[in-house]
């Protein structure tokens, strides 16, 4: 459950929602909404600190940490997060790099034409499902 309320505030602070500086609730307010112990969101809090997403001021409560580049900088890692789960699925499908780099450039332009594409079993063929 604490990945739960890291990955969502991560996902506001990376979405722009949270602005850097603006007041998260309170440990014990988001237990309560989230009806979790104050463990679990303490937990939270403190791993989001640790990864520089927040900050904890004593007495004033955690925060969205101070940083102007931090949407961009955790969007860089969630890409890098992805990206290294993209790779290994292609590792786990014997996908040689040709036809990965293949597959990312039809991704990004659909109208990429399927007939210079990877050929093989384990490459996808047209709209096949």
């Amino acid at each position: 459950m604490y990945q739960q309320i890291v990955d969502q505030v991560t996902a506001k602070v990376m979405a722009g929602d949270w602005a850097a500086g603006q007041p998260l609730p309170s440990i014990r307010e988001l237990a309560a909404a989230s009806r979790v112990s104050v463990i679990t969101v303490r937990r939270a809090y403190e791993d989001l600190e640790r990864a520089g997403v927040i900050a904890t001021r004593q007495g004033k409560g955690s925060v969205v940490a101070e940083r102007a580049d931090l949407p961009t900088v955790l969007m860089h890692e969630e890409l890098q997060r992805q990206l290294a789960a993209l790779l290994a699925i292609a590792a786990r499908l014997g996908l040689p790099r040709s036809d990965l780099h293949f597959l990312l450039d039809q991704a990004a332009d659909p109208t990429t034409p399927d007939t210079a594409g990877p050929a093989g079993p384990s490459a996808p063929q047209g709209n096949t499902p």
